[in-house]
């Protein structure tokens, strides 16, 4: 079965440089296994970074044996949904790429909340 993006269409690979998801497939895909629910595609941005630094959650530090080279501003990235929102809340939200981001991050956050920081369609 194919995954849907929260438009209900086709889930669309989010970043394969880095390689992003949950699987490091490129995609926000997700299941009972994903305890962090990584399906928000974003576009990282330093205050995001910083945010989630100080929050425990380093995402600028390279961890190899997780195949995770550490992000800049601007790479994609699949990201935990209640982080995000966590970062909605606190006006730091990353933009997202709403055609990328997996329907089960609307379990968490409104349509609404994605677009008010959704990046333009391609």
């Amino acid at each position: 079965m194919t995954a849907l993006n929260v438009l209900g269409t086709p889930l669309v690979p989010c970043s394969y440089d880095p390689l992003t998801g949950y699987y490091r497939d490129g995609c926000c895909n997700t299941d009972e296994h994903d305890h962090g629910t990584h399906v928000i595609c974003a576009r990282v941005t330093q205050a995001f970074l910083d945010f989630s630094l100080a929050r425990g959650n380093d995402l600028i530090t390279p961890r190899p044996e997780y195949r995770f080279a550490g992000l800049r501003p601007n790479n994609r990235w699949c990201l935990c949904a209640l982080r995000w929102k966590e970062a909605y809340e606190a006006g730091v939200a990353p933009p997202v790429i709403l055609e990328s981001t997996h329907a089960r991050a609307l379990d968490f956050v409104t349509l609404e909340q994605l677009q008010s920081v959704a990046l333009p369609t391609a």
